[in-house]
């Protein structure tokens, strides 16, 4: 009796978990076009240049790309400061920002492009393309 007891509640903190788990919040992979997020935004540049992204991409500040924490590797984003409402489309190739309150870390030109680069961050929202 006991162990079907102990079963019991190993099954619902089992399942208990799981539900919590697929409650947190992050990106909705399988949603494009449907996730946004608002944060701050960052960049970095020629301190990187040449070498390699956690994708296994060589770093370039002269193109479009950024790094999210969890957003899959080559996913298209529209990032957009709203402050100017300026906007800039990047390809996700690495992980970051790993400085608490940040969402997405530029590259410099992409951070050039919404006229942030001075400041050095940003209030941004992102949308996932594709």
């Amino acid at each position: 009796m006991k162990s079907t007891h102990y079963l019991i509640k190993i099954v619902f903190v089992t399942l208990a978990l799981g539900i919590l788990t697929g409650c947190a919040h992050g990106p909705r992979r399988s949603f494009s076009g449907q996730y946004q997020q608002v944060g701050i935004a960052s960049w970095y540049g020629e301190e990187h240049a040449g070498k390699p992204t956690a994708s296994g991409e060589i770093f370039d500040p002269n193109k479009l790309t950024a790094a999210h924490r969890t957003l899959p590797f080559q996913t298209q984003v529209r990032v957009q400061n709203l402050k100017n409402h300026k906007e800039v489309k990047v390809k996700i190739n690495d992980r970051g920002p790993f400085v608490s309150g940040r969402i997405i870390d530029l590259s410099q030109e992409a951070a050039r492009q919404i006229d942030m680069e001075r400041d050095g961050i940003a209030k941004v929202k992102i949308k996932v393309l594709r």
